[in-house]
């Protein structure tokens, strides 16, 4: 690692040859390809996160990782989210 002004870490250029760091960015861009696929093609993915998002900003808990936990293992959840993308089929 190399040092950076005001004594942070960097990363070592040398730890990874040209060929692998190649190796590792095309890794990188078909990951977030792989991700982004993943994501556009499972709705309730995206009505899970905002729907938790939602309901930490309209209530504000004060300890957001008891919410999280509390409204992730919530047994309706699924129902919701199910119900969610009927309502969205029928409307589209």
């Amino acid at each position: 690692m190399a040092t950076l002004q005001g004594g942070f870490l960097g990363p070592d250029p040398g730890a990874l040859s040209p060929a692998q760091q190649e190796q590792l960015s095309q890794f990188k861009i078909q990951t977030r390809i792989a991700n982004e696929k993943y994501l556009r093609t499972h709705k309730e993915v995206e009505l899970l996160i905002s729907g938790f998002f939602r309901e930490m900003f309209l209530k504000r808990p004060d300890d957001i990782q008891e919410f999280a936990a509390e409204y992730f293992t919530d047994p309706r959840l699924p129902n919701k989210i199910h119900m969610q993308l009927i309502k969205e089929k029928k409307a589209a």
